[in-house]
């Protein structure tokens, strides 16, 4: 058995003395594991840390067996994310999520998804935008997607405002004024693809609290599960980093 394919390092662990088990997220193999031999050498090493990207070629006698991966690196990001404190819990954060997903369930939206946001993962004024947005596709790509198409109580595609926490479908500003304490706050950002205006900070983490509800839900429901801390501390580095003020347009 062998694939090519290109992917995005999540994860790692020494394998004895020398190799290492990487784990990656690809574009058409979804998320999969591999031992690099040699992985653990001075040469190798660096080149698997999390967040990088790279061509992979993937080979196994059968199919179920862990196999072994040749890479060849394409993007190296070490330097970009211990830059910025923003970059590193957001790269954390991602892959926190991506080993969510079963494993070789291939997700190529997700992936062409996630390569927008890591060329900007070290912008303070888009990188929150973009993860928000990373999110909210996530969920959908996970089979928890929410219904942003129309008002759930009228039909109406106009002034939608809310999103049902338990339905996880939209509501419009009419319809859920008499609910409007229990519904939560559905940003513009997330309707409007081109996103013609730089959301406000007020606006961007209405978006995180949205996915937030609906990530816990179904995923980190149990007695002792919480959201990833990565998620707390990118929040925290993006409210110290976003920038404020009137939205502009883009």
């Amino acid at each position: 058995m062998e694939w090519r394919d290109e992917g995005l390092i999540i994860g790692g662990r020494a394998y004895g003395e020398r190799s290492r088990i990487v784990e990656v997220f690809t574009r058409d193999h979804g998320r999969h594991f591999g031992m690099v031999r040699g992985g653990e050498s001075r040469r190798l090493r660096p080149l698997l840390e999390v967040g990088n990207q790279a061509d992979l070629v993937w080979h196994a006698r059968i199919d179920p067996q862990l196999g072994t991966f040749a890479i060849e690196p394409t993007v190296l990001r070490t330097a970009r994310l211990f830059a910025s404190r923003l970059a590193l819990h957001g790269m954390n954060l991602i892959a926190a999520l991506l080993r969510l997903l079963p494993e070789r369930d291939p997700h190529p939206a997700l992936y062409e998804t996630l390569s927008v946001l890591l060329a900007h993962i070290d912008a303070p004024e888009i990188a929150p935008i973009l993860l928000a947005r990373f999110e909210l596709a996530f969920l959908a790509e996970a089979g928890f997607g929410l219904d942003l198409s129309a008002c759930a109580l009228t039909g109406a595609t106009q002034e939608l405002i809310y999103v049902s926490p338990k339905s996880g479908r939209a509501v419009s500003a009419r319809a859920g004024e008499a609910w409007r304490d229990r519904l939560l706050v559905l940003p513009p950002f997330f309707l409007d693809g081109r996103l013609l205006l730089v959301p406000s900070f007020a606006e961007v983490e209405a978006g995180f609290s949205l996915t937030g509800h609906f990530l816990a839900r179904h995923f980190f429901s149990g007695q002792n599960e919480v959201l990833p801390e990565a998620r707390a501390a990118f929040l925290r580095e993006m409210d110290r980093t976003y920038p404020r003020g009137t939205p502009e347009p883009m």
